[in-house]
């Protein structure tokens, strides 16, 4: 039971701030080009009550720590954005998409950093704020990776709509009202297919971890960090 709340303890600090840094950054940059949808409601905020799903960012994460998972899943609230308010709709929507998985990289790297002078000058005896910040600099990059999957209704699904051609960005827009189905049968429907065929079908995971390896290699290069 010690171990079920230190295990607890050292992911729900980092989650909770994560998704409150993502959700306003998208909220502020709405905002700070013509919509005011989120500010009205008050979610151009830091206060991680305003952003806090109870299933997609308590229960389930919970559920995961529980039970072992490899990874955790989850969400919180959605900022409302109307796209049609922005001052260049097209453009600005990639703008707004990309303002949250650029700030979780921001707040990886921050982690990193801090992680680093702490190795230089062997202050890493505090195993719990040590076990935090790498969980912090993990969640960050985890969350900007697959937010940054080009599905909609995803971040990258977002950006992918405002780049591509016209033909191609109808098509893929159009599947937003099944996005939320495909994630969830790549994430976790196609790899129990895959065990039960003896081959491993696990895109998703195979595309966050060779993302996600890159991006914290880069980040550990220039904070000097040593992973």
């Amino acid at each position: 039971m010690q171990q079920l709340f230190y295990n607890a303890s050292i992911w729900v600090l980092p989650v909770l701030i994560s998704i409150t840094f993502h959700e306003a950054a998208h909220g502020y940059m709405a905002y700070h080009l013509g919509d005011d949808t989120a500010k009205k409601i008050g979610r151009v905020t830091l206060n991680p009550i305003k952003h806090i799903d109870k299933i997609g960012t308590i229960l389930l994460p919970l559920i995961l720590i529980i039970v072992k998972s490899p990874f955790l899943f989850g969400w919180a609230k959605p900022v409302p954005v109307k796209f049609h308010n922005l001052n260049n709709p097209l453009r600005d929507m990639v703008i707004v998409a990309l303002a949250g998985p650029v700030t979780n990289v921001l707040l990886a790297f921050v982690a990193a950093t801090i992680l680093s002078i702490m190795q230089n000058f062997a202050l890493s005896n505090n195993t719990w704020f040590v076990h935090t910040l790498i969980n912090f600099l993990l969640i960050n990059i985890i969350l900007a990776v697959f937010n940054m999957i080009p599905i909609p209704p995803l971040d990258g699904g977002r950006v992918a709509v405002g780049l591509l051609p016209k033909y191609f960005s109808f098509k893929l827009a159009r599947l937003e009202r099944y996005g939320l189905f495909i994630i969830i049968t790549a994430l976790f429907i196609l790899p129990l297919i895959g065990k039960e065929i003896g081959i491993s079908l696990e895109p998703i995971h195979w595309f966050i971890q060779f993302i996600a390896s890159f991006l914290i290699n880069i980040i550990s290069i220039l904070t000097g960090l040593q992973i």
